[in-house]
């Protein structure tokens, strides 16, 4: 995701995106990637514990990262959103 330039231009634009393509409630999958930390990855599991996520993490082959893909059903593009940018604030994560 680039939000270097503007991130609230691109979260309008994706919630415009995310409300023309999807009926709500809907599934949707947050793919990140983060560097090969427990921690870090405790506090991404953390920000979508009891919203029945299912969460797959797979360690790179270097071992220095690890993706971490996160399907659950949300109940509008606005929560998706909110997501985004609670995992935003934990430093070196990488939302794809």
């Amino acid at each position: 995701m680039s939000l270097d330039k503007n991130p609230e231009e691109f979260y309008k634009k994706l919630k415009t995106q995310l409300e023309e393509t999807s009926s709500w409630p809907a599934p949707y999958l947050y793919k990140f990637i983060v560097p090969a930390n427990a921690e870090k990855e405790a506090q991404i599991e953390g920000l979508f514990d009891h919203l029945g996520a299912v969460i797959k993490k797979n360690v790179s082959r270097t071992g220095k990262y690890t993706s971490v893909s996160i399907n659950v059903r949300l109940d509008n593009p606005d929560v998706v959103i909110e997501k985004y940018k609670e995992v935003g604030k934990i430093e070196g994560v990488i939302s794809l």
